[in-house]
């Protein structure tokens, strides 16, 4: 019997558990299930014979490495900066590994040993980053067969919530890590490459920078863009490439509203307010704003975002119960975004029966023969409810897929990597189709760059 120990099981780890359990009779396989909380590690199991959940402390040394030893592959579902000291124990007992997050440095240098060991360490398999580089490899590889030299490739990705759950004025509800949404596009300047112009949008101005797209069948969304596009042009091999672009999608409407929180301040998340426990909604508020002895905490919001009473800004913040005068934080020392990202919690999380929806668009363009041509490509995911979400299936199937190939030989080139090799994206995503992510092909007129799609 092989082992495989999965460590972590939060809420994109549904879809990876249950494929795995579900392969586990005619694949031969044990699977151990470790979490701080033993009752999350448990809760996916459903008495599945080949099957256990345990507590697990990723800091227990000793735990730690009898697990890894009697394990065969190891997943970690870990926050990205806990890989290292489970990679390490992994290159030292010789076991592979899969993660779904990027490539840090410190796992990067292990690189020559994890090579000379014949080990696998295959990381960013997940939706964004993991199918966007298969599928995006798939079509960048077929181009360049076919005699095509790569001028534009454009790539987003976005965890929306579905039509039918779309019940807010923000068009959006937490379908991952409500924290890595209330910090995006923080840590540096938005960076790409059009036309062959280097661009650069600074964090204050990312939100007011957007563009829209339009996709068949789903409508029009925007997408903002992601921190630093520049470094796909090794990794893609399109160092050459004129527009060089990576954003993520949301509904129309909802970059706007969201720049209000950044420029009140509320998503810093450099430092910690004194007595934040206490704090009401109404009070955590009015920390940003100008003291008024006559002005209420509300006429003073819309005086200092210049938005009328009748704005559809307006009713969005009230709709979120910014001024509730019994709610509290109740995070001492909180953080402004730990604040706000506590106050939305409240009303963006999933309901049991709401449905998340995943959308990625591609661009493709291209010349052959001194012609220009365009692809574009998009997959559109609805998930079940608010377990089985479509953010889930698209982490967690590419992870579970990866390892049971790679335990099969089916992926056996050594090293630390990431899904870029046709002998890791040809047969994951032809089992994803299984599944429903299915990509969409369709050939345009070559566009470029085309501004006229930019909303600020």
């Amino acid at each position: 019997m092989r082992h495989i120990l999965i460590i972590g099981a939060g809420r994109s780890a549904s879809s990876l558990i249950q494929y795995l359990i579900e392969h586990s009779a005619s694949e031969d396989l044990f699977i151990t299930v470790g979490d701080i909380s033993e009752a999350s590690a448990q809760k996916y199991l459903a008495g599945a014979p080949r099957a256990k959940g345990i507590a697990f402390d990723v800091f227990d040394q000793i735990q730690r490495e009898a697990l890894i030893q009697q394990s065969d592959l190891v997943i970690s579902m870990l926050p990205a900066h806990l890989h290292i000291e489970v990679a390490k124990d992994c290159l030292t007992y010789g076991k592979h590994m899969v993660t779904a997050s990027y490539i840090s440095k410190e796992l990067e240098a292990m690189n020559q040993e994890v090579t000379a060991k014949g080990l696998v360490f295959m990381n960013e398999i997940g939706l964004d980053p993991g199918i966007d580089h298969m599928s995006a490899m798939q079509v960048i590889d077929q181009i360049r067969r076919e005699g095509g030299k790569m001028l534009l490739f454009e790539s987003f990705t976005g965890g929306l919530i579905a039509p039918e759950s779309d019940t807010n004025l923000w068009r959006y509800k937490f379908t991952w890590n409500p924290r890595n949404v209330v910090l995006a596009g923080q840590g540096g300047a938005a960076e790409f490459i059009q036309e062959g112009s280097y661009k650069f949008i600074p964090y204050h101005r990312l939100f007011r920078r957007t563009e829209f797209l339009a996709i068949d069948g789903h409508g029009r969304f925007e997408a903002y863009a992601n921190r630093n596009s520049l470094k796909y042009r090794s990794i893609y091999g399109l160092n050459d490439i004129l527009t060089l672009y990576r954003g993520t999608i949301r509904h129309v409407g909802y970059s706007r509203a969201w720049n209000m929180f950044v420029q009140l301040g509320m998503t810093d998340d450099s430092y910690a307010i004194p007595h934040s426990e206490n704090l009401t909604y109404r009070q955590f508020v009015n920390l940003f704003l100008p003291y008024s002895p006559t002005d209420s905490v509300e006429l003073k919001l819309r005086l200092n975002l210049k938005i009328d009473q009748d704005d559809l800004m307006w009713d969005k913040l009230e709709e979120l119960d910014l001024f509730n005068e019994q709610k509290t934080i109740g995070i001492a020392n909180a953080t402004p975004a730990q604040g706000l990202q506590k106050i939305l919690m409240d009303k963006w999380t999933l309901e049991p029966d709401d449905k998340d929806m995943i959308v990625m668009y591609h661009k493709f363009g291209y010349s052959i023969d001194g012609v220009k041509k365009q692809i574009d490509s998009h997959m559109v995911l609805v998930g079940q409810d608010q377990t089985v979400t479509a953010m889930a299936k698209t982490v967690g199937l590419p992870v579970a897929m990866a390892a049971l190939k790679i335990l099969n030989g089916t992926i056996n080139t050594p090293g630390v990597q990431l899904p870029i090799s046709a002998e890791v994206y040809e047969p994951i995503l032809k089992e994803l189709e299984d599944y429903g992510v299915i990509f969409h092909e369709k050939k345009v007129s070559y566009m470029g760059y085309n501004p006229s799609n930019m909303l600020g």
